[in-house]
């Protein structure tokens, strides 16, 4: 495993889009592309993992930019990218279907870097995880949870999903330009806290001792 002495920096860019960087490295979940519901973003990044085929979330294009392309994650299986160990795990998404779909393939992705275990839910809307997901990821470091009903949890069940989980850093997504008003609000409130609002969160493994289910809510 390369061993990277850098410490960890997340940002947000709306909606369900955050950008991990590791010295050089770049990794970015669900980028947005442009046409979507979002504004779409503009960096480059070495790793894009996509969880839900749908312009707020998948914009490789758009993290395609000056001497990076991404080694490009789309689905479930196992992948180790310089590296960097990825899990994907079938789950599934109502979130922006089209005419006549019932569902679509949503991936969650278990990231394993410096020591640290990263876990994106994607468009999540399975009030439970898989058997598979559940057996294969272990103690989470940082879970990115999605709360804004319209086709991926509602603020209570994705409140119930992470205390279930025991992550010690609990991120929420999909309340930011995307999702229900006021599903933020509800998530937490659900959570008996109002969260630490920050612009980005830098890590080092050592910063997570005494964690336990702190909620970071990440300004875009």
């Amino acid at each position: 495993m390369l061993q990277y002495t850098h410490f960890m920096v997340i940002t947000h860019h709306g909606g369900q889009c955050f950008k991990v960087t590791l010295g050089d490295l770049t990794i970015v979940f669900d980028p947005i592309a442009k046409g979507a519901t979002l504004p779409a973003v503009r960096f480059g990044a070495d790793i894009a993992l996509i969880s839900r085929d749908h312009p707020d979330m998948n914009g490789v294009e758009e993290v395609t930019y000056g001497e990076k392309e991404p080694f490009t994650i789309t689905g479930p299986g196992e992948y180790e990218r310089q590296g960097i160990v990825v899990q994907g795990f079938l789950s599934k998404s109502t979130y922006g279907l089209a005419k006549g779909q019932t569902e679509a393939v949503n991936t969650i992705y278990s990231v394993q870097l410096e020591d640290m275990t990263l876990v994106h839910l994607g468009a999540l809307a399975d009030a439970e995880l898989s058997n598979e997901a559940r057996e294969s990821i272990d103690e989470i470091d940082v879970l990115f949870v999605p709360v804004g009903g319209d086709g991926v949890l509602s603020p209570d069940d994705a409140h119930k999903l992470a205390v279930v989980l025991e992550p010690k850093i609990i991120i929420p997504m999909h309340w930011s330009r995307i999702g229900e008003p006021k599903s933020l609000e509800s998530f937490l409130k659900k959570s008996g806290t109002s969260g630490e609002k920050v612009d980005k969160l830098t890590l080092k493994k050592k910063d997570l001792l005494g964690r336990d289910g702190s909620i970071l809510v990440l300004t875009p």
